[in-house]
């Protein structure tokens, strides 16, 4: 079990097997949930959809809004499974 110890500034420093695990870095914002029980439950913050910018890499063979729109008017994947 990790256990970290809270400074006379109210800091803590979170183990590094702990940042690991929730994928805290440099600037990673923590949530702190009360369970209504005296405890409290510990979340990494989600991003923001910014930080999703180049994510997903741009394809190789871009598609046309015309393609689109004469993939949308056949009925394209009409059929189903």
């Amino acid at each position: 079990m990790a256990t970290a110890t809270v400074t006379s500034k109210g800091q803590v420093t979170i183990p590094v097997e702990v940042r690991a695990d929730l994928g805290l870095h440099p600037g990673s914002r923590l949530v702190f949930l009360p369970t209504g029980t005296g405890r409290y439950e510990v979340h990494a913050e989600s991003g923001s959809i910014r930080e999703l910018k180049g994510a997903v890499p741009s394809p190789q063979n871009p598609v046309s809004l015309e393609d689109m729109d004469a993939a949308i008017a056949g009925g394209a994947g009409a059929s189903g499974p």
